[in-house]
């Protein structure tokens, strides 16, 4: 059984982890959409040369808010203190429930951790918000299931 802090450590690294996969499959497109625009040459295809390269940059475009998307995800995980010991639930607080366990950081999906499972979720998603304050005891509501916190840190 590892430490509460070895456990917040595999859990952060994990989630950090994810947005650097993210980040570079972001920025792979981008260089990618980026090649294709300057590989595009005036043609007599006219129209549908202008069409094409309209869609390069929509595409583009996209690509480059979801990388602001990614980075603001990222600065947010950086706003996390390991080391801190809570008793309420906040950013960064592993949560144990009768339910389910989580990690209080990034929106990772299910991550696993000294053989446990956990969601890493945003503290601003629904379960975010509803576990947001929270201490060990307290009774939470969400999609008409009662569970109860048991461990928080």
């Amino acid at each position: 059984m590892k430490s509460k802090l070895e456990l917040k450590i595999g859990l952060y690294n994990q989630c950090s982890d994810f947005i650097e996969n993210r980040l570079l499959t972001i920025k792979n497109t981008i260089n990618d959409i980026q090649e294709s625009l300057d590989s595009e040459t005036k043609s007599s295809a006219g129209d549908k040369h202008e069409t094409g390269r309209a869609m390069l940059q929509i595409d583009l475009e996209k690509a480059c808010n979801q990388l602001s998307e990614i980075q603001k995800t990222k600065d947010i995980l950086k706003k996390i203190d390991l080391n801190k010991t809570v008793e309420t639930v906040c950013l960064g607080s592993v949560v144990y429930t009768s339910m389910s366990n989580y990690f209080i950081g990034i929106s990772a999906g299910t991550i696993v951790a000294d053989n446990q499972e956990f969601y890493a979720i945003a503290k601003d998603t629904p379960i975010g918000q509803m576990l947001a304050a929270k201490r060990v005891g307290d009774e939470v509501n969400f999609r008409d299931k009662i569970f109860k916190i048991e461990k928080v840190f």
